[in-house]
């Protein structure tokens, strides 16, 4: 491989979607000529036109990466450390990046975003390529819908990787985490991934300094974290809700929503406070209302009980200030709350248990907010939680159910992609049903024992159109059955008097 030729590619392809200015380009050329150390740029450079056409840098990323382990720059592994360094090269700086983003928004907002987010595909940091793979359908429930996904974009660290990880050197973790400011610019390590190529947006919410980046492998369009830029874990008070409104002021296209702040409930990422948005209108906000309700103390605000799987109350006004203040009492009220009935307890033994995910978007100059009531209680029969995926399920989803998933858009893992195949196989009889070799622990199909034998009770597929049709229904029934585990008042009589009596307690009738 050519590297001057190389030099020449990336210079072209940074002037069409970079940014790259061209009374840049000499500057840009030296500083690649340098890493790449080369000693002078080629004299008769052959037709690039191709690079014009370019829709992901997938081309240009694997030449960087052959490149520089041909010549040396670095040890197998550290590809993707490398290739990230370069476009962090290409890509303006963030400063720059923030200044084009705010004069974009004076025309719109959705210039602005459309700008961030494209820089995001074409520097190799959104990963699309990757995300594209991942296998997605839709249930229809009667008036309700899941969205339904296998994720197969996350990269997964192979024994190399592994073992490269036992002889790095240990010390103080820097940056913190994987959401922390520090990141922006940050070379990466073995185990914390090069952020050379992020670029992010600073906005003030609540009051306090925080920042928005696009998720690199978005689980929806537009996947948007929106970050504070101190290092405090998650925690849903009065602040949660001032800034999800602040959020939605600043980005009226997307919405926005806070994870609960208690582990099984409340996502995995604990440590760092943050919310995630985009522009994806999630399942769960065009389930309609099921039931109206009413408060004398906030006549400006509709109230009503979502027709979903879960317990979700949606709040729309026009008037800011007072659809907040009802919030801040449903948060208020939820955390102290015990319904012994419906097995709900705001603690045991010192621990709290309740929490809530509020979620909020706008239309028009309307607010509104959907607040998802969460509880993480365990027992000796739910060891994993109460109001968590029972065992019976844990073969498609064990993971806890985060605010993604409440919503109603699963994230399943990427194993389900080949097991899900094999077990159609097994249905339509392309393959021998063994039940003692499916019942062996090293058995590749081994937690799926019952499942497979459940769909066989029900007789064998008579091709395998037909056994993937009925594996995936299997499936569609799995992740609404595991959104009724976590509703906290079940749909049933004792759930309806129990979320009744619950609104009850805070003037809601």
């Amino acid at each position: 491989m050519d590297g001057k030729i190389l030099v020449e590619k990336l210079l072209r392809y940074a002037v069409n979607f970079l940014h790259l200015n061209k009374r840049d380009v000499i500057y840009m050329r030296n500083i690649l000529l340098k890493e790449f150390k080369l000693d002078a740029p080629i004299k008769d450079c052959p037709n690039l036109d191709f690079i014009d056409t370019l829709a992901v840098p997938d081309v240009l990323t694997n030449e960087i990466e052959e490149y520089a382990l041909k010549n040396g720059f670095i040890e197998d592994g550290e590809q993707n450390l490398y290739s990230t360094y370069i476009f962090g090269l290409l890509s303006p700086l963030p400063s720059k990046v923030n200044e084009t983003f705010r004069a974009l928004k004076e025309e719109s907002i959705e210039k602005a975003c459309a700008y961030l987010y494209n820089l995001g595909i074409k520097n190799d940091y959104i990963k699309k390529t990757a995300i594209d793979k991942n296998l997605k359908w839709e249930y229809e429930d009667g008036n309700r819908l899941l969205e339904i996904t296998i994720n197969l974009s996350k990269p997964e660290k192979s024994n190399k990787d592994i073992a490269k990880l036992l002889t790095a050197p240990k010390g103080e973790k820097y940056p913190s985490c994987l959401l922390c400011k520090e990141n922006e610019g940050f070379k990466g390590t073995l185990s914390h991934p090069a952020r050379e190529n992020i670029r992010t947006i600073s906005l003030t919410m609540g009051g306090e300094p925080w920042f928005v980046q696009y998720s690199p492998y978005a689980y929806y369009e537009e996947h948007m974290i929106a970050i504070s830029e101190k290092h405090t874990p998650m925690h849903i008070e009065k602040d949660t809700v001032h800034k999800l409104a602040d959020f939605v002021d600043f980005f009226p296209n997307y919405m926005i929503g806070s994870n609960a702040s208690l582990p099984i409930v409340g996502g995995s990422i604990l440590n760092h406070e943050h919310f995630q948005g985009g522009k994806h209108l999630m399942p769960m906000h065009k389930a309609p209302i099921e039931k109206e309700y009413s408060s004398k103390e906030f006549s400006s605000v509709k109230i009503g009980k979502v027709d979903w799987y879960n317990s979700v109350i949606r709040l729309e006004s026009e008037n800011r200030e007072e659809i907040l203040l009802l919030v801040e009492k449903i948060i208020n009220a939820w955390k102290d709350y015990t319904d012994e009935e419906n097995y709900i307890f705001a603690e045991t033994n010192g621990e709290k248990h309740n929490s809530l995910s509020p979620v909020c978007r706008k239309a028009g100059n309307k607010y509104i907010f959907d607040i998802i009531l969460r509880n993480n209680i365990t027992n000796e029969e739910y060891p994993e939680g109460v109001f968590h995926a029972h065992p019976e399920y844990h073969n498609i989803k064990k993971e806890g159910i985060g605010l993604i998933e409440a919503m109603g858009l699963f994230i399943l893992p990427g194993r389900l992609k080949k097991q899900l195949n094999d077990i159609a196989d097994i249905l339509c009889k392309n393959v021998e049903y063994n039940e003692k070799e499916l019942a062996k622990e090293d058995n590749f199909l081994f937690v799926h024992k019952d499942m497979v034998a459940n769909l066989i009770k029900e007789g064998f597929a008579k091709n395998k159109e037909v056994a993937l049709n009925r594996v995936t229904n299997y499936v569609n029934v799995t992740c609404k059955n595991i959104l009724f585990n976590t509703a906290v008042f079940k749909n049933d009589e004792k759930g309806v008097k129990g979320f009744n009596k619950f609104l009850n307690s805070i003037g809601i009738n």
